[in-house]
């Protein structure tokens, strides 16, 4: 019974994929193919429940063929089971529990996309690039997205020992982290110097636009702001909403983003909204290549608005859109179901966005001293990730050259391997955003500043 209806619900999965397709202009399968196709992996299941080496569970091998089935789209589609759908329906609520890495498949190999702000593995030195080769001991060749998110997600107060690899390193490393109830700390702000405010948004939870609001509040409590730096950098993003009403705190009209699915006809447009927008305080926002989503629909529309001034480094280039599907007994599906475009009608997938001022995240005299350079994947490294639909190259695509450099480990023995030695492995520090330290936070700071003096030489 309960294997007749795993395997309903599969053929109503497939039913459901074929009415979407048949509702586009896209050539859809021969009816009698596509029954001949459910008819083969009825066989082959047949067969593998009868005649393999060992006892199978029918649901395992149905949730495998989904797996397999969704892992031939782009990275962001994903079977959720109900470990994953549980933790995946309170990650926008601001807390959760695990050790805080957002990940992805770079080269078959499990790479940390972003380590999130005061979480262990933050706490513990881990950054984008990182290849995560072992979770528990065991090698992670083969791990699909859901199930590495499982294996390092548990109870709080449990550790979970991840062995990594990073660009330089001569050997793995093993860290043992605590998982803990992730608690996003949204948004940090401070004033830099007399006028001159700093505000962080680490994600784009369902409180982000109202916590950047009562940040720039609470900084002009104090004075009066002549210039703002936002910090959008390693923010992986979240809430397509909170785009829309966090753009709308600096601007009031105009396109914030467009999103296009299978049917080009079918275009839905987000405005800004009226009512909340500071349109005179000059603005700098930061971002870097792990400036992910949502925050990247922000960083494109204030910078087609001609809003704010954008410095830093290309940002990772997630232009898709993602829905929520309840399959059921606490399953989901997770679905890439349209692409975004900025105000300008571009698509930055892939490409990313393209800073106004391209700027280093070190100060070059401190570069030239670094043993070890970030090595941060982008969307266009993921495993299956869906192309630009727009074929021609621009000057983003130019910039994105000195980021194509593959990184490779030394051999596939020593990826099966490891080691876990005590010699020095290169620096473990936490990535630190201390604006009165930052090298990007004091150059926009200085933008900010000439800013100043351009409009006063103006008025004379």
């Amino acid at each position: 019974m309960f294997r007749s209806l795993l395997v309903h619900s599969l053929l109503c999965l497939i039913a459901f994929s074929a009415l979407a397709a048949e509702s586009s202009t896209t050539p859809v399968l021969n009816q009698n193919d596509r029954y001949k196709n459910l008819e083969l992996f009825q066989k082959v299941l047949q067969f593998v429940e009868k005649n393999y080496v060992d006892p199978t569970q029918n649901d395992a091998l149905v949730h495998g063929a989904i797996k397999g089935m969704l892992e031939t789209l782009d990275p962001h589609s994903n079977f959720l089971s109900s470990e994953v759908y549980r933790d995946m329906k309170i990650d926008t609520s601001g807390k959760f529990g695990g050790v805080g890495i957002e990940v992805g498949i770079k080269e078959d190999i499990l790479t940390v996309i972003v380590p999130m702000e005061d979480s262990p593995a933050w706490k513990a030195g881990v950054q984008p690039g990182d290849k995560i080769v072992k979770i528990n001991g065991e090698s992670t060749r083969g791990y699909s997205l859901s199930e590495a998110i499982a294996k390092m997600r548990g109870k709080n107060g449990s550790t979970v020992n991840l062995t990594l690899y990073r660009k330089g390193w001569a050997k793995f490393k093993t860290l043992a982290l605590k998982r803990q109830e992730i608690k996003i700390r949204s948004v940090r702000s401070e004033m830099i110097e007399n006028g001159f405010g700093y505000v962080r948004l680490a994600s784009f939870n369902e409180n982000a636009a109202r916590d950047v609001k009562n940040a720039i509040d609470k900084l002009e409590s104090k004075e009066k702001l002549k210039g703002l730096v936002f910090d959008l950098r390693m923010n992986p993003g979240g809430l397509l909403d909170q785009a829309v009403d966090v753009s709308s705190l600096f601007i009031d009209e105009g396109v914030v983003v467009s999103t296009v699915g299978r049917d080009p006809s079918q275009k839905e447009v987000r405005y800004a909204k009226k009512g909340n927008a500071r349109k005179d305080l000059p603005l700098v926002i930061l971002v870097n290549s792990s400036t992910a989503s949502a925050a990247e629909i922000v960083s494109a529309a204030l910078q087609d608005h001609h809003r704010a001034m954008i410095l830093g480094d290309t940002t990772f280039g997630k232009g898709s859109v993602q829905t929520i599907i309840d399959l059921g007994n606490e399953m989901g599906l997770k679905l890439t179901i349209a692409r975004y475009f900025t105000p300008n009608g571009v698509s930055i997938q892939e490409r990313g966005v393209v800073p106004d001022v391209v700027l280093d995240e070190y100060d070059p005299k401190l570069l030239a001293q670094a043993k070890i350079k970030r090595d941060s994947p982008r969307e266009r490294d993921l495993k299956g990730h869906l192309v630009n639909p727009v074929k021609s190259q621009s000057r983003d695509e130019f910039s994105m050259q000195e980021f194509k450099d593959k990184t490779k480990l030394a051999s596939k023995d020593k990826h099966e391997s490891g080691s876990s030695d005590d010699e020095d492995l290169g620096d473990m520090m936490p990535i630190k955003f201390d604006p009165s330290e930052d090298y990007q936070t004091q150059q926009a700071l200085k933008y900010l500043k000439s800013f100043e003096v351009f409009k006063k030489l103006k008025n004379e």
